[in-house]
């Protein structure tokens, strides 16, 4: 019994903790502050102020649950990117997902080993540990509306990017601090086998998870979802294992699955989404309880990690980040946007604890990335939608667009002889990502979609739809006629405009109900 007693506590407790996080996001939507900075200061505040709070906890522990939340975020971050998105701005991603960071990190170390005296091992953990950004802040600062253009690609994808070049270059110091007679080639090659090995399991992961889901048959929908996450999560295990990055690992699985059309995509995004959202909350609250208030009060601490964050938002990412889009096809104030939004998340106070826990015992280390994480959140957090109407950053309400995904209906199509469907294989209809084939009634049997199935007129099709603008197109290819004279290959001719169609066959779709 005592034990029964013992864990229903343990389980009070974290649904407690949980149920505080969402009441927070509700308080933080009416005030000015932050939700992200409000989550770590509340939970710094509360560990302190009740030492069992932070005590029940170990950095440890910490840590790892703040690893399974960036599995959840980075890939939410990759699936919402998309391999389009991200071929489309590959060149941006790179420069300020790899040499951005890099060069971010060593401008950084520089700063702390001349300006505070940090020996360069520490200054070069600091620098890799403050480097990289997170779009999951930005969302929070801009309060449910989203970027536009070619800014809101590169950003998203640099931080789905540089978290694992941060990490690996912590990774990679952290194995050089260790060994006496190392040399910094052993940075160089821990850096280069923690991305080759991370994107190779990703991509392998990234390009079997697409053909597994479209035929897989799972009982519940939501399964789909739980099937993408376990995959993200294998995928991170398995690269970890292989001395890879598995956070890089996690992304590729995402950029890859977001090109893809598979059953349930809008589902598999909004369990994604609502996880990500509620990790980085999670996150933020328990790295907060690793913060010792106390040594705050430290001038060197509170001052030197005040300077660094002002010497990093207006001198060091700028002259980062400025001269590797220089080259690139971006208004200048889409330059100017990327170069101030480069807003500090959770990543550099995880790197910090991973420090610690391999032996570097330096609380103004630790106390100095919690004030610049601190003071990008409310800073340059607070200024980030001025910046952009400033610069003329289009903006656009994300609300919306959830609305939209959340009516994903299951509809029934009966096929015309002379669609422009027919005779298609399943594969090959231009359904977009918002529609799935799940069975095909053909006469008295019921056939399970896959793929490799053909189409035939008077077939009636039971298809999953995520919006009324998936439901358009597949109206328009079953049950309107093809042009006089086309084949049957005349619908996948026609992609884009079956993709882009609106409300055309408004009535007709009103008449294919739900079975």
């Amino acid at each position: 019994m005592s034990e029964i007693v013992t864990f229903g506590g343990l389980v009070l407790a974290a649904a407690s903790g949980a149920a505080l996080l969402l009441a927070s996001s509700q308080i933080t939507a009416r005030l000015a502050l932050p939700a992200p900075a409000l989550f770590l200061l509340a939970a710094a505040a509360a560990s302190n102020a009740v030492p069992a709070v932070g005590d029940a906890l170990s950095i440890r522990s910490i840590e790892r649950m703040a690893v399974v939340a960036l599995i959840v975020i980075l890939f939410d971050g990759g699936l919402k990117v998309g391999w389009q998105r991200f071929r489309g701005s590959l060149l941006p991603i790179g420069l300020l997902g790899i040499a951005g960071t890099a060069g971010t990190g060593a401008l950084v170390a520089v700063c702390a080993h001349c300006l505070f005296g940090f020996d360069w091992i520490l200054a070069g953990i600091l620098g890799a540990a403050l480097a990289p950004t997170d779009p999951a802040v930005m969302f929070s600062v801009l309060r449910g509306r989203q970027i536009g253009g070619r800014a809101s690609t590169a950003l998203e994808g640099e931080s789905g990017i540089n978290d694992p070049v941060s990490i690996a270059l912590v990774v990679g110091l952290l194995e050089y601090a260790r060994r006496a007679d190392g040399s910094l080639l052993v940075v160089v090659r821990e850096f280069a086998a923690e991305l080759t090995i991370g994107a190779a399991v990703g991509a392998t992961i990234g390009s079997v998870l697409p053909f597994l889901l479209r035929h897989a048959r799972f009982a519940s929908e939501g399964l789909y979802s739980i099937a993408a996450l376990v995959a993200a999560a294998i995928a991170y295990g398995a690269a970890s294992i292989a001395h890879g990055s598995g956070f890089l690992a996690v992304f590729v699985v995402g950029v890859l699955l977001g090109a893809e059309r598979t059953p349930h995509k809008g589902e598999i995004e909004r369990l994604s989404g609502a996880l990500a959202s509620f990790a980085e909350m999670a996150v933020f609250a328990a790295l907060g309880l690793t913060i010792d208030l106390a040594s705050l009060a430290d001038r060197r601490i509170w001052l030197d990690g005040i300077l660094l964050a002002l010497l990093l938002a207006l001198v060091v990412r700028p002259l980062v980040v400025l001269p590797l889009l220089a080259p690139l096809r971006l208004r200048r104030g889409e330059r100017l946007f990327i170069a101030w939004a480069g807003l500090k998340g959770a990543v550099p106070i995880l790197l910090a604890a991973l420090a610690v826990l391999a032996g570097f015992e330096s609380q103004r280390m630790y106390g100095i990335v919690f004030i610049v994480v601190l003071f990008s959140v409310v800073a340059q957090g607070g200024s980030v939608q001025l910046a952009a109407r400033r610069l003329a950053i289009p903006l656009r309400s994300a609300r919306g667009a959830r609305r939209l995904l959340g009516g994903r209906r299951l509809r029934r199509y009966r096929v015309a002889d002379t669609a422009r469907g027919a005779e298609t294989a399943v594969r090959d209809l231009p359904l977009g990502r918002r529609a799935w084939v799940d069975e095909i009634v053909r006469g008295d049997y019921v056939i399970d979609a896959h793929g490799r199935d053909v189409v035939r007129g008077g077939d009636e099709l039971l298809v999953s739809v995520d919006d009324e603008r998936a439901a358009d197109a597949v109206e328009r290819l079953v049950a309107r006629p093809r042009p006089e004279g086309a084949g049957a290959d005349a619908g996948r001719e026609r992609l884009p405009e079956v993709e882009g169609v609106r409300n055309e066959a408004t009535a007709a779709s009103s008449r294919a109900g739900d079975p």
